[in-house]
């Protein structure tokens, strides 16, 4: 008697610690989902929209059609989706450095906070300038998928505009942000212009000294 109970337990403690089925096959079918996030975002950072097919995606993933159409629907739809990962990348990265600034920041270290995402992609060159010029030409007309990420949008909005308040309290609260919106679309325009690529041949440092200054006169405006 007590070793069948004891046998029993055991196959119930192995039961509960050994992954479920269900479990290993959405862990396998999200590592597919990233694999072909990750192929796709590459090959648009290289070639552009109208330049990559499904097959180098599916091979350079180690996926297969079918895989596509389950987790995505359709190339466009994967291709939009990948975009739009690498522009949370680039929001969350902004939002981290707005968020540690204090509420004595000055105007100028919210410049340097506000562009330090696109300054290290200029800088970095390669891969990753290719990566957010591609964000940045989707964002002149972006998806609908872009809509979920309004709210990383207005975070960031809101944490500079606390800092331009400070600096600025004679300015209504709508020209501070439009401010900030023409701030980015600067940093954006940086990122698709011949200018870009001319800034990655230059230091970090020199880079930080031409521009960091120029989004403060953005954010500061005409006194």
């Amino acid at each position: 008697m007590g070793k069948h109970l004891t046998q029993k337990s055991s196959s119930r403690l192995t039961s509960s610690v050994r992954p479920d089925k269900t479990d290993l096959r959405r862990e396998a079918g999200q590592r597919t989902r990233n694999d072909l996030l990750t192929a796709a975002l590459e090959l648009l950072a290289q070639r552009g929209q109208e330049g990559v097919t499904l097959r180098e995606i599916t091979q350079n993933a180690g996926a297969n059609v079918a895989a596509v159409s389950y987790h995505f629907g359709s190339l466009k739809a994967l291709c939009d989706v990948a975009i739009e990962h690498a522009l949370e990348h680039y929001l969350d990265a902004q939002i981290r450095e707005l968020d540690a600034l204090t509420g004595t920041a000055t105007l100028s270290e919210l410049a340097e906070a506000f562009a330090r995402p696109m300054m290290s992609a200029l800088t970095a060159g390669g891969r990753d300038l290719a990566v957010i010029r591609t964000v940045a030409r989707v964002g002149i007309d972006p998806p609908e998928g872009w809509d979920r990420l309004a709210g990383k949008f207005e975070q960031a909005r809101r944490q500079a505009v606390r800092i331009l308040a400070a600096h600025l309290p004679g300015t209504d609260e709508h020209e501070l942000v439009f401010r900030v919106r023409c701030a980015a679309g600067m940093l954006n325009w940086l990122a698709v212009a011949p200018i870009g690529a001319e800034l990655a041949a230059e230091p970090a440092e020199r880079v930080e000294r031409m521009l960091v200054p120029v989004v403060t006169g953005a954010f500061r405006g005409t006194p």
